[in-house]
Order: C-alpha cells, then sequence, then structure tokens
C-alpha cells in the first residue's frame, strides 16, 4: 500500500469510531412508573405483567429500556412532586397506574410526555381523553370499570348475604375521585335493596383499625370496600380485621380474597397491565398516544373465599359457586 492510501485509510477509520461509539453510547429510553402505594408483592405481580406487554413489542429492561420508580408510598400529596421529577427526568413514557386521581396529576404535569394509565372510572368525563376512540393528546391507557361494577358488587353481596340492612362502605377520602364515585353509586344501589349505609373512611393503617373499632358499637351486617390502591396495598389487614370482627366483606381486587377477605369481584389486573405495557411498548416505537385507542377491560373475576365464609357461618349459595372464576377451599 501506498503511503498516501496508508494515511487515508487510518484518517477514515479514525474519524468514523467516534461517531460509532457515540452511537453505541446512547442512553436507553426510561419508561417513569408514577404509583400512589408501595413496591410490595401485590405491585410486583402487576409490574411483571407489564413488562411482559412491553416485552411483546419488544422492549427489555436493561437490554434496550430502562425505568425509574416513584412511589407515593401512601402520601397521594407527594404525588404532583413525583410526577414533575419524572417530568424532569425526561422520561420516554409516564405510565401513571393506581387509579383516577393518579392519571389526574400526571396529565398536569405535562402535555409532551406520552402517558399511558390505568383508571377505573370513563376517562372522557375525568377530562383526560377527548374521546375513547381518538384520545387527541398525550394520554391513552385503559378503563377497568371498578366504579361501574359497584352495582355488581352489591347484587353478588346481597346474594351471599341475603338478610342484610346495615352495610358500611368504606372509601378512601384521599382518592378523591374514586371515593365520590363509589359512594355515588353505592348509595344508588343501597337505595333500591332497602339497605342502611354507613359510610367509613380510611387513608392510612390507624385508621382502618378505627374504622372497623367502630363495629362494636355500631355492628353492620356486611361491609362493602371501595376500589382503591391503598385497600389492596393494605390487604392483609383488611383481611384480617373482617375475621376479627366477623363481617363478611366484599373486595374489588382479588388478591384480598386470597390472603382470606371473603368475596372479591373485579378487573383482572395482570391483563390490564399487560395491555398498557404492549401500549406503552408501542409509542416507544413511535407511535402517538393521541391515536391509540383507549381499552375497555372485558376480563372480569368473582373469587369467593370459602373457607373465611365458614369461618363466618355462611353459607355460600350453589348459585355464586358456579359463576365464580376461583373459589379458595
Amino acid at each position: 500500500m501506498r503511503r498516501r492510501d496508508f494515511i487515508k485509510a487510518i484518517a477514515g477509520s479514525t474519524a468514523a469510531w467516534p461517531i460509532s461509539a457515540r452511537a453505541q453510547q446512547q442512553p436507553m429510553p426510561v419508561v417513569g412508573l408514577l404509583n400512589p402505594t408501595w413496591p410490595d408483592t401485590t405491585n410486583t405481580d402487576r409490574l411483571r405483567a407489564f413488562r411482559q406487554g412491553l416485552k411483546d413489542t419488544g422492549f427489555v429492561e436493561g437490554e434496550n429500556i430502562t425505568f425509574e420508580y416513584r412511589w407515593a408510598e401512601g402520601q397521594n400529596g407527594r404525588l404532583p412532586a413525583l410526577a414533575a421529577d419524572l417530568v424532569r427526568r425526561q422520561v420516554a413514557v409516564l405510565f401513571s397506574s393506581g387509579g383516577s386521581s393518579v392519571a389526574l396529576v400526571a396529565q398536569r404535569a405535562t402535555n409532551a410526555i406520552p402517558i399511558v394509565f390505568i383508571v377505573n372510572d370513563d376517562p372522557v368525563k375525568l377530562g383526560l381523553v377527548k374521546s375513547l376512540a381518538r384520545p387527541g393528546g398525550n394520554l391513552t391507557g385503559i378503563n377497568i370499570f371498578n366504579a361501574e361494577l359497584t352495582a355488581k358488587r352489591l347484587g353478588l353481596l346481597r346474594e351471599l348475604v341475603p338478610a342484610a340492612t346495615r352495610v358500611a362502605v368504606l372509601v378512601n377520602p384521599a382518592n378523591v375521585a374514586i371515593a365520590e364515585a363509589t359512594l355515588r353509586d353505592v348509595e344508588a344501589g343501597a337505595d333500591t335493596m332497602g339497605w342502611k349505609i354507613k359510610v367509613l373512611n380510611a387513608g392510612i393503617g390507624r385508621e382502618l383499625t378505627a374504622a372497623f373499632a367502630t363495629f362494636v358499637n355500631e355492628p353492620v351486617d356486611a361491609l362493602f370496600v371501595g376500589p382503591d390502591p391503598f385497600f389492596s396495598s393494605r390487604r392483609v389487614q383488611l383481611a384480617q380485621l373482617a375475621a376479627y370482627h366477623r363481617v363478611p366483606a366484599t373486595f374489588a381486587t382479588r388478591e384480598i380474597a386470597e390472603v382470606g377477605g371473603l368475596m372479591s369481584y373485579g378487573t383482572d389486573f395482570l391483563t390490564s397491565y399487560r395491555q398498557v405495557g404492549v401500549y406503552a411498548g408501542r409509542i416507544l416505537k413511535g407511535e402517538k398516544a393521541a391515536d391509540l385507542p383507549v381499552v375497555q377491560s372485558s376480563r372480569f373475576e368473582l373469587v369467593i373465599n370459602v373457607s373465611t365464609a365458614q369461618m363466618l357461618g355462611l353459607t355460600v349459595p350453589p348459585s355464586l359457586l358456579s359463576i365464580a372464576d376461583e373459589v379458595i377451599e
């Protein structure tokens, strides 16, 4: 090789090297998670489903995406600051998990970063999207219908405890959107059933204990626990308190029935988390949240804990057992 050609070859390879190196060192896109609770077992299982949805679209944590987690640990007042922190981090997609209130906080934090949500009320009514078919902004996701399932849950509770006339309803006042929808729908259903309703509020652990303590002087025939992430995170405490006070209770998530709660009816969260993971992956590939229709949850689960029913002296009617998706012996 002539000396001039050799020098050109070396110069060309040297000039190309920094470009190649820079390309290899480009940071991976970041998926931000905003959640009002804790990184407990329930959230671990659900996030595994979310990651599976991302994997279905070609994204694997640690290989071509990374995660930033922000947990409010039961303090909803921290959510705006946590959302702002994810925005400053310039995440590629923000996953708002934990209900309508969290999605509204995320929406107020940014109108530029794509947001995928899981909510339990109509996102159009909440002002999160313009329409279900064409969201139109930077948000899309899944409506899991927990608020709309209230009438069905009340009917199942009446079938299990037909003699009930005094029913308590437990809500988290810190989660205003869910609490208001739950109370509105429970009160409407209770009127048709002739039930007298007692409202209980709890947003921290000791308030749960205090709420159940009221049953000593003001006994109730049954308890309806609202669909709230805080209650899922306190599932063991809830199941134990209901057992201790011997009150038949219905819950919105299967995880509570699995640890001793009497009965649950609600969406299949693992399927929902996987679906929203797929949406996050599609956005990372270049699709716009504005063009991805809001998914309407279509899979719901009835779980009955027969062991708990026996402990409470209840006989589960065959009509309920025949339609249950799972019966825990």
